[in-house]
């Protein structure tokens, strides 16, 4: 048996271009604090899409010169920028208007609540927060509010805009983040006179910044009064759409309340027949650890707030009933073993999915890849 080569030198060597690397982000991460602090002099948002698709398109260029994968330094640089947007988060922020706002949160000692409180206040903004506890300082902070963002759970929103809206001077902005738009919209526009806004913001209460995050804007009355809110969102690095209430909701039905819906039939499959998880991991493909890692996330949360969203309304308990009658049609393939009516389903949806398919087994591809690199 031939005797293994002596890697002493090179792996030392491999150690000191480690500490190299170390140093020079280091360094960058001194340029980027310095960065960061003309930013909030100068009004500018953390996170610029355009400078940021340049920066990285270089990049993989330059990768390309030196004989580098340009996919890995894509990844590399990504998360160096997300580093540094990280960094801002714990800081402060521009402000978008030339005297802060006083922002009511109710609901604010939630997550949602919590975390919009922080950023508010780290952007020169004043930040209220009630709750059961002391609804009762409404009265004396009604006069000087200039928007209240109503965070509570769904199914309580209608009411507490209700008891909410007849203390609120007309001119302040009333807004709500809850997950359906067009009910709370009409509870808002219904007790309250003065501008009313329906806000989504597309994340959980536990993402580490607000950069690249989605804010979608649902009009309801005098929009452009809330206009300062939408480049403050901007200014936080997120970003913004407006969008129809109906429509949204339409889409929300199936992002949010099927697919919760669908992750309580995988876990209660597998308690029912005792496949426990932890075991399954070790037999698991990389794409099927993904699905069972996003299974598993719903599990570690909260099953009340699930449930208010899955049987948020009428809409959603249709769809769903409609989702178990679409089931039942498919379970004949299986019933009578019909392996051509499964291929001709599949190959329908294929045709529907379209283009669609090819970008999904790409970004798929991508983070079945990352996970089974990180974790396996």
């Amino acid at each position: 048996m031939s005797k293994p080569p002596d890697l002493k030198k090179q792996r030392q060597q491999i150690d000191r271009i480690d500490e190299q690397i170390l140093d020079l982000l280091y360094q960058r991460k001194e340029v980027v604090q310095d960065v960061l602090k003309r930013k909030v002099e100068q009004q500018l948002p953390v996170f610029v899409a355009k400078r940021e698709i340049e920066k990285t398109e270089s990049f993989r260029d330059k990768a390309v010169a030196r004989g580098l994968d340009p996919e890995w330094a894509e990844d590399f640089l990504r998360m160096i920028m997300a580093a540094s947007r990280a960094t801002q988060s714990s800081q402060t922020f521009p402000r978008a208007t030339d005297e802060p706002k006083h922002i009511l949160y109710v609901g604010g000692e939630g997550g949602m609540g919590r975390l919009y409180r922080r950023f508010t206040e780290q952007s020169g903004h004043h930040a209220y927060s009630i709750d059961k506890g002391n609804w009762y300082q409404l009265e004396e902070l009604a006069p000087k509010l200039d928007m209240v963002i109503v965070t509570v759970p769904i199914n309580i929103t209608p009411d507490v805009i209700k008891r909410l809206a007849s203390r609120l001077e007309k001119k302040t902005i009333l807004a709500d983040f809850t997950s359906n738009k067009s009910e709370p919209l009409a509870a808002m526009l219904e007790a309250h006179p003065g501008p009313v806004i329906g806000l989504h913001p597309m994340h959980g209460p536990d993402v580490p910044n607000l950069s690249k995050q989605l804010m979608v804007f649902c009009n309801g009355r005098d929009a452009d009064s809330a206009e300062w809110f939408r480049k403050q969102c901007m200014l936080w690095g997120m970003r913004t759409m407006d969008a129809d209430p109906v429509k949204h909701d339409y889409v929300m039905h199936l992002v949010q309340g099927l697919r919760h819906f669908v992750a309580l039939l995988h876990g209660s499959f597998m308690k029912e027949f005792d496949l426990n998880p932890a075991e399954m991991l070790d037999y698991s493909s990389p794409i099927y650890r993904a699905e069972l890692m996003m299974t598993g996330r719903i599990f570690a949360q909260d099953a009340e707030l699930y449930a208010d969203i899955v049987f948020s309304n009428k809409e959603r308990r249709d769809l769903l009933l409609s989702f178990f009658n679409h089931q039942k049609n498919l379970m004949e393939m299986v019933e009578k073993d019909d392996k051509q009516a499964f291929i001709k389903e599949f190959e329908a949806v294929t045709d529907y999915f379209g283009k669609f398919a090819s970008q999904a087994l790409v970004e798929s591809g991508y983070l079945i890849n990352r996970l089974a690199d990180r974790f396996s």
